[in-house]
């Protein structure tokens, strides 16, 4: 069983909630993902954990059900208050704010998108 500071937190759906909202659900300096489209839109992910892993395979921290997405697609890795993502093989690739990536920095309210899903990158209470 993983060690409880090394898992990534789901949270509920919650409709029509604005983005600042989200902000003020999670530790000031935890980074989130919102899902803003796809099959699992308005899902939020904390970041707390120092490798995220995302993708279709049923081991991954944040699960993206999708033929779209790659069984193993990107990790999100944190170190201090930055967050990098690194698609790590995937096939249709790894978009940051609509130009394709290897690997970068994530900021506020920079878009991701992996297959079909599109998430929306929170930085804690950031303003």
């Amino acid at each position: 069983m993983p060690d409880m500071d090394e898992t990534t937190d789901s949270y509920d759906v919650v409709e029509d909630l604005p983005h600042s909202a989200d902000r003020e659900r999670f530790p000031a300096q935890c980074g989130l993902f919102v899902v803003e489209s796809g099959p699992m839109a308005g899902s939020r992910y904390g970041l707390e954990a120092g490798l995220t892993t995302v993708g279709r395979h049923g081991d991954a921290d944040i699960l993206l059900d999708d033929v779209t997405v790659s069984r193993r697609h990107v990790e999100v890795e944190r170190v201090g208050d930055r967050y990098t993502v690194r698609d790590v093989g995937s096939l249709n690739g790894t978009w940051l704010n609509g130009s394709r990536v290897e690997q970068g920095d994530l900021r506020d309210g920079d878009e991701l998108q992996i297959g079909r899903f599109k998430l929306v990158f929170f930085h804690g209470t950031a303003v």
